[in-house]
């Protein structure tokens, strides 16, 4: 884990990451509630962040623009699946389940990078990881609900395979960095994750549907395009990137965690300013996650040559940075 690098700097970054993302869905309300299909919003706010970070993701090549071609296939992989991936399957799952279902099935996705990196290491995480999942996982169901009505295999599958996206971005944030800069792989992820979301659209799969006019945005009307641009800037273009600079300094596992607190700060976020009133077992919820957070950040680095944990025939060497890696360009084709 590389939560040596990051530091307090590096949750600072995540919690910021994990605020903006967390207000995006006040952003999108006043727009999904004047007709707007939430296809049409997502790719909206994708667009719009691809043309804002097209100039400084191109700028930080430096002129060597052969590393977006090298970097293809990773740029292909974060774009169709921790960009488009994520969406689509998001709202193809609350088509058919909750929403509360959905969302506790997709922030799943820190526990399941642990034990990801449980199976590929053979190495049992520490008591102190396996107690903060705990922790996170009781404070997601206090504060998302268990949801209620019938559960649909299908919605269940979807659900998993948005959760299994959002591992995917924070897997590929980590493993990248040697090929491309943060805000060009952002924005090139973008660029593929708009077009991919704009073929679902055109052949059916994604509905979309938008309103021109005023819209109630914080207890004003304004045009529509006022939260759009708000969503787009603030909750995407630089929540991705926050994210990523995150991930970068803490690690796949740390910054997974710290991503949990986008559903506390959507939850203050509607609290304040929709007046969404918190119950007692959400703010318990926001309190079990925090919880969580900090127990995985007291993970005990092991010095390097500390002995190996036998977990199946052959023993295994434990390093201080043993993490989650997505596949390299040459595998993940």
């Amino acid at each position: 884990m590389t939560a040596r690098r990051g530091g307090l700097a590096g949750i600072a970054i995540g919690l910021a990451a994990g605020l903006a993302f967390g207000i995006g869905g006040v952003f999108v309300k006043p727009l999904l509630e004047s007709g707007w299909s939430p296809g049409a919003a997502v790719l909206a706010r994708i667009s719009i962040a691809a043309v804002l970070l097209a100039i400084p993701g191109l700028l930080a090549l430096k002129g060597d623009f052969r590393r977006l071609w090298r970097a293809k296939w990773t740029i292909l992989l974060y774009g169709t699946v921790a960009v488009a991936g994520v969406q689509f399957f998001f709202y193809a799952s609350l088509q058919r389940i909750p929403v509360s279902m959905t969302l506790l099935i997709e922030y799943l996705a820190p526990i399941a990078l642990v034990l990801l990196a449980w199976v590929r290491t053979r190495r049992l995480p520490q008591r102190v990881v396996l107690g903060g999942s705990v922790l996170a996982l009781a404070g997601l169901v206090l504060v998302i609900g268990p949801g209620g009505g019938g559960l649909d295999v299908l919605g269940l599958a979807f659900a998993a395979l948005a959760m299994i996206g959002v591992c995917v971005y924070y897997a590929v944030g980590e493993s990248a960095a040697e090929q491309l800069p943060p805000v060009t792989l952002i924005a090139a992820g973008f660029v593929v994750g708009a077009l991919a979301l704009g073929l679902a659209g055109l052949t059916g799969l994604l509905p979309m549907h938008v309103v021109f006019g005023e819209v109630a945005f914080l207890g004003a009307d304004v045009p529509w395009f006022v939260p759009l641009l708000a969503v787009g800037v603030v909750s995407t273009a630089f929540a991705y990137t926050a994210g990523i600079a995150s991930i970068r300094m803490l690690g796949a596992r740390l910054s997974s965690f710290l991503g949990l607190s986008e559903v506390v700060f959507a939850a203050i976020a509607g609290w304040i300013l929709l007046g969404e009133v918190l119950g007692p077992l959400q703010i318990l919820g926001g309190l079990l996650i925090l919880g969580g957070i900090v127990c995985v950040k007291l993970e005990r680095v092991d010095p390097p040559g500390a002995p190996a944990i036998e977990l199946g025939a052959e023993p295994v060497p434990v390093t201080a940075s043993t993490s989650v890696v997505a596949p390299g360009p040459e595998r993940a084709a």
